[in-house]
């Protein structure tokens, strides 16, 4: 019997929303806070001091022509490793902040065909809360596992969220720093022919307990401190949240092919700012193998040079010092017995 393999990816739709934007949406059902006669809200802003209660109220919206089911849950918010991107844990990853305090009033709910269901929920924020800010979500999950065209053995299973960013009273602190900077150069075999160019590799961190909306600018340095590059980056995250960190990578173009110089990333936030960097070495393959060559050759004749003059003498046997010699006495001619 054939064995299949299904894997579970869940999808969030979780797109970067401007103030004005309508409610996180993926065609079939949609998720947003309750908005009041006087505004619309596209997230859920909320504040609350540690051990303080708070209530609000989301809504499912359902846009199919047949009745839906989710599952309702809060869950907590991260930046993605891949670039940064704003998204929310599964409903099997372990919470800490809004996806334990948050709780709706119903795990369950049955939207009916092109209607909508509103579900309060409670925000209890415990007495040792970290002041600051903690971003999360609701999310409405369809735990059913969409096959496709049963083609490949690969489930889907949709979500749909809206976000909560709350504020827990306290003192706060915008802090970024960068860290472990990187360069690696892809150089010609031939110095002049073909394309040169380096990859800069850097983290970004977010060490403070506010969401920043960071900004980095790149610049490089080569010998005699000659201006090489210096740009704003412009592939990074727009929200940064408190706690996370961001490798990210930046293509430079048209790097030099023999230089030496320093690479030098600055981040800069709300009322922080802070600078990392590293020295690159740029040589091309060929020429870099020629003076390996050379250097080989140099240190062999060295070697044997010194092994020519320093030659070593034949060892010469020590002779052993005479001993005295035995007395004896000469006999007088005339005596005679």
């Amino acid at each position: 019997m054939r064995r299949m393999l299904h894997a579970l990816v869940l999808g969030f739709f979780l797109a970067a929303l401007a103030p004005s934007a309508h409610a996180a949406d993926n065609g079939s059902w949609s998720v947003y806070p309750l908005s009041s006669k006087v505004a619309v809200r596209p997230y859920f802003y909320l504040s609350a001091d540690p051990g303080q209660t708070i209530t609000d109220k989301v809504v499912v919206a359902n846009k199919t022509g047949k009745p839906l089911t989710f599952r309702l849950y809060a869950a907590d918010a991260y930046n993605t490793a891949r670039d940064g991107g704003f998204a929310v844990r599964t409903v099997r990853e372990t919470m800490r902040g809004v996806g334990v305090w948050a709780r709706p009033a119903r795990s369950r709910v049955t939207v009916p065909a092109h209607r909508k269901v509103t579900v309060p929920f409670t925000m209890r924020v415990p007495e040792g809360a970290e002041p600051g800010d903690h971003a999360g979500a609701i999310v409405a999950l369809d735990e059913r596992i969409d096959r496709g065209d049963g083609s490949v053995a690969l489930g889907v299973q949709r979500a749909v969220a809206a976000r909560v960013y709350l504020r827990v009273g306290g003192p706060t602190l915008p802090a970024i720093s960068v860290e472990d900077v990187r360069v690696g150069h892809h150089q010609p075999l031939v110095p002049g022919l073909g394309d040169s160019g380096a990859t800069i590799s850097y983290t970004l961190h977010n060490t403070g307990n506010v969401t920043l909306n960071p900004k980095v600018e790149l610049r490089a340095t080569g010998l005699f401190g000659r201006t090489l590059l210096a740009r704003d980056l412009t592939r990074i995250p727009s929200e940064l949240l408190p706690g996370q960190s961001v490798r990210l990578t930046e293509p430079w173009r048209g790097a030099p092919q023999l230089d030496w110089g320093e690479v030098t990333l600055t981040a800069s936030a709300k009322d922080t700012r802070e600078s990392a960097g590293a020295s690159f070495f740029a040589l091309p393959w060929l020429l870099a193998a020629v003076l390996l060559v050379v250097v080989v050759v140099g240190v062999v004749l060295v070697i044997r040079a010194r092994r020519g003059r320093v030659r070593p003498s034949a060892r010469v046997r020590p002779s052993r010092p005479a001993g005295p010699r035995p007395f004896r006495p000469r006999s007088s001619p005339s005596a005679r017995p």
